[in-house]
């Protein structure tokens, strides 16, 4: 998976910013623009800007506001505040999710093409269903990892406190 989304957002980010340097050159340098490259563009970039977001929450390096993580001292305080940020973050991905289908399948039934190459748009418009389908699916994995690594920390410490009334064997019993 490492593999595929480095090469494609390698391909998709050299692509886009090779569009944009030859339409700029030729518009104002050239004085001729090239008709329907912007059209063209918005293919390219409606996929990386959604490969690039599945593949932050696929690694979990999303832009996050840990304000509390500083002022926190303990791990399982820690872990509880991921657990209600990541079920926080599950709703409002699944709601986007929604919305994303409900606008795939209104892509897929319209069939927009577009205006001077006739290019069906479902082929760009589809990323944002796809793309907020995997990150959901990546809101739900660590969910359910943060909320698992809870429940053993939580168990580790009722534990705790049968583990001190046991005699050590240096305390020679």
């Amino acid at each position: 998976m490492e593999r595929f989304f480095r090469y494609a957002l390698t391909i998709l980010i050299s692509t886009v910013a090779l569009m944009e340097f030859v339409q700029v050159v030729m518009r104002y340098i050239f004085e001729v623009p090239i008709m329907g490259l912007e059209e063209v563009l918005v293919f390219p970039t409606l996929w990386l800007y959604f490969l690039g977001s599945v593949n932050a929450s696929r690694e979990d390096t999303q832009i996050k506001a840990n304000v509390l993580d500083v002022f926190l001292k303990t791990d399982r305080s820690r872990l509880i505040v991921r657990v209600v940020a990541d079920a926080l973050s599950l709703i409002t991905s699944a709601w986007l999710t929604w919305w994303a289908w409900d606008y795939f399948r209104y892509a897929l039934r319209v069939w927009k093409e577009s205006p001077t190459l006739y290019i069906p748009t479902f082929y760009a418009e589809c990323a944002m269903f796809i793309g907020m389908t995997f990150m959901t699916f990546y809101v739900v994995f660590y969910l359910y990892r943060n909320f698992n690594q809870l429940m053993s920390l939580l168990a580790e410490l009722k534990t705790m406190p049968a583990l001190a009334a046991i005699p050590n064997e240096s305390e020679g019993v």
